[in-house]
């Protein structure tokens, strides 16, 4: 036998501006770095409902490649995609993009550029990284909770057997660029989508963030713009400190602290057909896995209604009848979601549940009973 070592040393990178594609911003440049003298291409890949939202992106990216002076330039017009978790559910739109990764001559030394949302960034991060076993993929996420969780991982993945992220890669990407005026046009459902996340990244990681949350959960419920550019900026710093100190980037154990509620989740938002949003699954996932844990005795009763109550003040609705169907044996569909969860893991169940605020404990089994009992009392405090 022979063994020895692999050792990687892969910068992760996250830039913040505004206008990104504004004449003189070097936001990109930077990310993008040095070509050594030789002219590398570019591929744009750019969400449908942004192009929608800001009319002059496209003329504007286009310009700001014209003007630097050839050394990254761009192979094709940018190419407009529709976004959203159904472009993760269709096969055919891995092989679009595949298709113009090779039209455009896109090699290992060229750049695909994503502009959008977590799903579309996740459906051309797993065409990047297959093609030519990787390419390097640049994300502009366009939404709070791209911005400052998913568009920030390094997990790539499209749906396949009514399941989330079944096909899926591993891949750091080249830069992260989060341009603020992105965040502007959106609508408020979708900025508050982002503001989940932070709790959860609180909850597991900062009692501190967690408690200045709380204190300006007023601002929060009206999405006030500067408290949002703060919990974005520490929500993803929090999310790639874990990402590159946690100890398993790539998740070869069965530990996944940031999925806290995702369980429930990822089964409550193909139950519905994704028409709960991924924002508001993890919320509805967050309560369940709080109020499992209170009637666990692992978080004390004062503690849990503390945090529904922040959740709830943001401005997220909890209850989803999704969450009382039943599955093809007759059984709650929901629970489905503990087995797809251990699948996904690798073999072993861990959940995460929280014990206080900035302190958590990891499980490997759940009483079906109490998470049946906890989402009965989510319906009832939803009356």
């Amino acid at each position: 036998m022979i063994e020895r070592s692999v050792h990687l040393s892969l910068p992760h990178r996250v830039f913040f501006t505004d206008g990104v594609f504004d004449a003189g911003n070097d936001t990109l440049a930077r990310a993008l770095g040095d070509t050594g003298g030789r002219p590398r291409k570019v591929l744009a890949v750019v969400e449908e409902s942004v192009v929608a939202a800001q009319p002059g992106l496209s003329a504007a990216l286009t310009e700001w490649f014209r003007s630097r002076g050839g050394a990254w330039q761009l192979a094709a017009a940018p190419l407009a995609v529709p976004g959203g978790e159904s472009c993760k559910n269709d096969w055919h739109r891995v092989e679009q993009l595949w298709t113009a990764i090779n039209d455009a001559g896109i090699d290992r030394h060229s750049a695909v550029v994503a502009i959008g949302g977590g799903a579309l960034l996740d459906l051309a991060g797993f065409a990047s990284a297959t093609a030519h076993r990787g390419v390097r993929h640049i994300r502009l996420p366009t939404t709070t909770l791209s911005q400052g969780d998913g568009g920030v991982g390094v997990k790539n993945g499209v749906n396949f057997f009514n399941k989330k992220n079944w096909v899926g890669t591993f891949s750091v990407p080249w830069a992260v660029v989060n341009d603020h005026r992105f965040l502007t046009t959106l609508p408020d459902d979708d900025k508050r989508d982002g503001i989940i996340e932070a709790i959860k990244v609180a909850l597991i990681r900062d009692a501190t963030f967690f408690a200045e949350l709380e204190n300006n959960v007023a601002a929060l419920g009206a999405l006030d713009d500067a408290f949002l550019r703060r919990i974005i900026r520490r929500s993803a710093e929090l999310h790639v400190e874990h990402i590159c100190t946690g100890g398993d980037p790539f998740e070869l154990g069965s530990a996944r602290p940031l999925d806290f509620g995702h369980w429930v989740a990822h089964r409550l938002e193909p139950m519905s057909g994704f028409a709960v949003s991924h924002g508001k699954a993890v919320a509805t996932g967050m309560a369940v896995d709080l109020l499992y844990a209170k009637h666990k005795g692992l978080l004390s009763a004062a503690d849990c209604e503390r945090i529904l109550t922040l959740i709830t003040r943001a401005g997220f609705h909890l209850w989803h009848d999704e969450l009382t169907a039943s599955g093809p044996d007759g059984k709650p569909g929901i629970l489905r979601g503990l087995e797809e969860f251990r699948e996904h893991l690798g073999g072993q169940l861990t959940i995460t549940l929280v014990t206080a605020p900035g302190s958590a404990v990891e499980v490997h089994e759940m009483d079906s009973d109490l998470v049946l009992a906890a989402i009965e009392e989510l319906r009832a405090r939803s009356r």
